[in-house]
């Protein structure tokens, strides 16, 4: 697979020409200073491109070009949402970027509580408290209807460790779980997410659903068009919050909406961190069902606990190799597939991949980085993982 790695542009501590010492082979980035909902301009979009051909990268993967929630919603601006989109496709096509990841996550996007968990080794990772998540919504931000998604022990268990919280405590809880997606400008207050929160009232995952298969029956037709690859990211956790529908979250739900609009334009994410928090997900079938249609492809590793809800649980963000998700088997299953694409003489028979999330470890622990974005601890993910693939090769 093609070895690649996100950065998040010239604000990024990481320099882009100290990749070159990593190992890596090419970039997955975005423009994340344009809003949802925004086509992005020509010269923002010619201004990346040089910048990562200056350092002798390319631009592999655009993650993500956001979809907006009016589109999500079927909201009034989204036939202009919709349009932007096409634009930017348009933009992107012409200068050679094919391939296209974005998620239909509603109003949070990727949550997590505590963004630097202290690990027995001393680093840190990125974690997910169920407790914690239902102290933030029944206390914090006090949605009217939370009550029922907790039982009474939940519920109790939540109360008291928000009672048992320093206001710092509280303030850091809140900026966790509002922070929005790695290197984009939207962190909310709580009143924002209670207003986007309401207007999905009345929605249900059907609908939703839906409202995913009508945006991807607009837009494929031009993706294909123009050669490109549009994969969806998996919600992330795989599994309802805030009451919220979730409409991404098992190999079955990434079937349906790939059989709904069938073009080889319209492709998965597959994120092994994401899905594999459900203890019933199985990578290595994801990618013996769905191989053909996979465009990319995030490689990471997460450790339930245990949780007060089995159906709910918390996690934190493992080292690549020992987490919940066999990694080998994964990328074996992956290894294949490209097999089977180059003995059919598809273009795209190198799959994009990336090394996502990381534990903080050593320098990382004393220098600004995005959270879950580290330098070494990535580098430690990508070594593992490049391990793994030298180790099919030699077979």
């Amino acid at each position: 697979m093609k070895q690649t790695w996100r950065w998040f542009g010239p604000q990024d501590p990481i320099a882009l020409a100290d990749l070159h010492q990593v190992g890596v082979q090419g970039i997955v980035t975005a423009l994340h200073q344009f809003p949802p909902g925004c086509a992005w301009p020509e010269d923002a979009i010619d201004a990346r491109c040089a910048l990562l051909k200056d350092a002798g990268f390319q631009w592999d993967v655009v993650e993500s070009l956001p979809v907006s929630e009016a589109i999500k919603t079927k909201g009034g601006d989204r036939a202009d949402h919709i349009a932007a989109y096409k634009t930017s496709l348009e933009r992107l096509a012409s200068r050679g970027i094919q391939t296209i990841c974005y998620n239909f996550m509603p109003v949070l996007d990727w949550t997590r509580t505590d963004l630097a968990a202290v690990q027995p080794h001393g680093g840190t990772a990125m974690a997910f408290d169920l407790v914690d998540f239902a102290a933030f919504d029944l206390c914090i931000l006090k949605r009217p209807t939370a009550t029922n998604d907790y039982d009474d022990a939940l519920s109790d268990m939540a109360h008291a460790r928000f009672a048992a919280m320093t206001d710092s405590a509280k303030q850091k809880l809140q900026h966790n779980i509002t922070a929005g997606l790695p290197g984009a400008n939207d962190t909310w207050s709580v009143q924002d997410v209670a207003r986007h929160l309401s207007t999905y009232d009345g929605i249900s995952p059907q609908d939703l659903r839906q409202n995913l298969i009508d945006f991807l029956s607009d837009v494929v037709p031009v993706a294909e068009r123009l050669g490109m690859r549009l994969c969806c990211h998996p919600d992330d956790p795989p599994f309802p919050l805030l009451g919220l529908p979730r409409v991404m979250s098992s190999t079955d739900d990434y079937a349906a909406v790939l059989d709904a609009v069938n073009s080889p334009a319209n492709g998965a994410t597959l994120c092994t961190g994401s899905l594999g928090v459900d203890a019933g997900f199985d990578p290595a079938d994801f990618v013996r069902r769905l191989g053909a249609r996979i465009h990319f492809v995030h490689l990471r590793n997460t450790k339930r606990e245990e949780s007060a809800d089995k159906h709910r649980p918390s996690f934190y963000e493992a080292p690549h190799l020992e987490g919940d998700t066999d990694m080998v088997a994964t990328v074996h299953a992956l290894m294949a597939e490209q097999d089977r694409r180059r003995s059919q003489g598809r273009a795209d028979w190198n799959i994009p991949m990336r090394p996502d999330h990381g534990q903080a470890l050593l320098g990382d622990l004393h220098m600004e980085s995005t959270p879950g974005y580290p330098l070494i601890g990535r580098m430690r993910g990508l070594a593992e993982l490049r391990g793994i693939m030298a180790g099919w090769r030699s077979a």
